[in-house]
């Protein structure tokens, strides 16, 4: 099931190549609109629990999409949350920053290239040849798919990569075989950060990061810590298992995998590392304008620490007073 996200998911299953066949051999494909041509009313059809493992990819933010969500719960045995926005929000999550209205606003009337002079908005009911049509309501707020109903296990990543899915044909393989389930809550993600893996660990230092740089805005070097030249990185804070494959392309963690399972808030718990190290190492003798600086420096706090997370954060959202 296809929910709010960008169809990378959907089509990293497609990175098995000829695994895949594999899997068709031991399992039947009973509802994959985006691959196969399925209808909705072929899921609703489906016996109640007939469906061994069900994959959700995708946030939550239409009514459409929690009642796909809570369909599949009725119709599956196991639950997959399968990548970073079903785990946890993801990067759609980062709209919980904007109200509801707000977004409505800037989609159908304040981006440069929109013509809507009749202000026309979407309606939960709309008629059509003669027939009244009940249409999706635009939630309040984004939703991880445990946020909305009881998830088995989880397999983040932006997408998933191959060798996680594989992990994930193993398990479909076993249960094929023996009836054996993954144990609830399973992660198929490493339960240690990503620096304990991250080729550049050894290089690490307990050196101050004096200057804040964008990854493009320095040529970093890649084989040193993306900390010690200054560029944020959220592997202190952030689940292993992805292959570091940011980080081998010379760019660093952004979080896709998720927690680690003792954080109770990722974002936070970086933020708080960050800042320990951060800034001159007189900060005492820095002045208050040299200090907010450098705190600027960090362009986008909420969608450096919250891009895939923001939605499972403790302060998960942003209320606006109104007047």
């Amino acid at each position: 099931y296809w929910a709010a996200s960008c169809g990378g998911c959907d089509v990293s299953l497609l990175d098995l190549e000829e695994k895949v066949l594999d899997l068709a051999r031991i399992a039947d494909f009973v509802y994959w609109p985006v691959a196969i041509d399925f209808k909705w009313d072929d899921l609703v059809a489906l016996p109640d629990k007939s469906v061994d493992i069900g994959l959700f990819n995708g946030a939550v933010r239409t009514s459409e999409q929690a009642e796909g969500a809570r369909l599949l719960r009725t119709k599956c045995k196991l639950l997959c949350a399968y990548g970073s926005c079903a785990c946890f929000g993801g990067i759609p999550g980062l709209a919980n920053l904007h109200s509801r209205e707000a977004i409505l606003d800037t989609a159908y009337e304040k981006t440069a290239t929109t013509e809507n002079p009749e202000n026309i908005r979407p309606e939960p009911r709309s008629e059509k040849e003669g027939r009244t049509l009940t249409l999706p309501v635009f939630g309040a707020f984004v939703e991880s798919l445990s946020q909305v109903v009881p998830v088995d296990c989880f397999l983040p990543g932006c997408p998933p990569p191959e060798e996680r899915l594989l992990e994930l044909v193993d398990a479909v393989t076993a249960y094929a075989e023996s009836g054996e389930l993954p144990p609830a809550g399973a992660f198929f993600a490493s339960d240690k950060a990503l620096c304990d893996s991250c080729p550049r660990n050894e290089s690490r230092q307990a050196a101050r990061i004096e200057k804040v740089s964008r990854p493009h805005e320095i040529a970093a070097d890649r084989t040193e810590c993306f900390l010690n030249q200054g560029i944020l990185c959220m592997g202190l804070a952030t689940r292993g298992g992805c292959e570091s494959t940011c980080i081998n392309a010379n760019m660093p963690c952004r979080g896709c995998f998720g927690p680690t399972p003792d954080m109770a808030d990722p974002g936070a718990e970086a933020l708080s590392a960050i800042g320990s190290i951060a800034g001159a190492a007189n900060e005492n003798d820095v002045t208050a304008a040299e200090m907010k600086k450098q705190i600027r420096a960090i362009r986008d706090p909420a969608g450096t620490f919250y891009r895939y997370t923001l939605p499972e954060a403790l302060l998960n959202r942003a209320v606006t007073d109104r007047p």
